[in-house]
């Protein structure tokens, strides 16, 4: 099975997630997303770009943060579920070693 990735110009993006071009840039700017081009007139995102973006507005509405709050708070919940990862891979390596009577 192919993956298929879809991917937005600037203007399609903001379309799709209901940012605005400043909001993007600053987005961009913190590193919550990165775009495929350098330049800002070339940019273009994928669609899990747009699903981080999401995630990042609901957090703005939720919890009133800032941008770069926003920011801290979604590599604080990507790395949380990185360790809880490899948290379960690790229990699941050791239950091999460990016998039950």
């Amino acid at each position: 099975m192919a993956n298929v990735t879809i991917t937005f110009t600037v203007t399609e993006f903001c379309l799709r997630t209901g940012v605005t071009e400043e909001d993007l840039n600053e987005i961009v700017g913190l590193g919550v997303i990165e775009p495929y081009a350098e330049t800002a007139d070339n940019w273009q995102f994928d669609d899990h770009a747009a699903t981080v973006v999401q995630r990042a507005l609901r957090l703005r509405e939720e919890l009133a943060l800032d941008w770069p709050g926003i920011a801290v708070a979604l590599t604080l919940l990507e790395e949380n579920t990185r360790l809880r990862q490899e948290n379960r891979l690790l229990r699941q390596r050791l239950a091999r070693f460990i016998t039950h009577p």
